[in-house]
């Protein structure tokens, strides 16, 4: 008998995903802050480079992973506190929501951002 998949794997995984994803964001984040040492020559090329389409774009990803993480993470912390965890799967898929919600707002203002 093989393993069968709940929401909560789902969950999970997607948390620990994002976890990691984060880690790389900040990785990188830090590099890109560590060229203004270097002189505002290093530096603006750098800022020149994340600031094309292509990294705009990973912005909105960004945005999701962040959002998926925080909203996630309030969830884990209700269950901790022995609040809804009758109701893990309804919570779960209503952060989904609420996060893809706040994902669309934020994803359409970087778009509309993007186009100007």
């Amino acid at each position: 008998m093989g393993y069968r998949w709940h929401t909560g794997s789902l969950a999970w995984i997607l948390h620990r995903l994002s976890g990691v994803a984060l880690t790389f964001y900040i990785v990188l984040h830090i590099w890109v802050i560590h060229h203004i040492g270097q002189g505002p020559e290093a530096f603006n090329a750098v800022m020149a480079k994340v600031q094309t389409p292509f990294f705009k774009i990973l912005e909105i990803g960004l945005l999701g992973t962040v959002l998926y993480h925080s909203f996630n993470g309030f969830r884990i912390l209700l269950f901790d506190l022995g609040i809804g965890i009758k109701q893990q799967k309804q919570i779960f898929w209503g952060a989904v929501v609420v996060g893809m919600l706040f994902l669309g707002y934020g994803g359409l203002s970087i778009i509309v951002h993007l186009i100007r």
